[in-house]
């Protein structure tokens, strides 16, 4: 069961990784919501190694809701881009 949830946590760190590389990567979109994914990733990922030093409040609270906005904010972006140059 463990190795699972192992699974699950490196598949969603590895979408969440492509979709903010993939918007960093749009050239035609303004330079904050270029880099508003890598950002909000870059927070959970701090957020997540306050565990690390025994404050899990903060990492329970905001690091898997920021994941989640990376994904569909990226996901957004992504097919707004495909849309417009379809």
């Amino acid at each position: 069961m463990l190795f699972v949830i192992a699974l699950i946590g490196i598949a969603v760190f590895g979408i969440t990784l492509w979709c903010a590389i993939a918007v960093a990567r749009i050239r035609d979109i303004p330079t904050w919501r270029r880099f508003l994914p890598l950002a909000l990733l870059i927070i959970s990922n701090a957020a997540s190694l306050l565990r690390a030093f025994d404050i899990p409040q903060p990492a329970n609270t905001i690091a898997f809701p920021l994941n989640v906005a990376v994904i569909l904010l990226g996901l957004c972006e992504i097919r707004a881009h495909r849309r417009r140059h379809a």
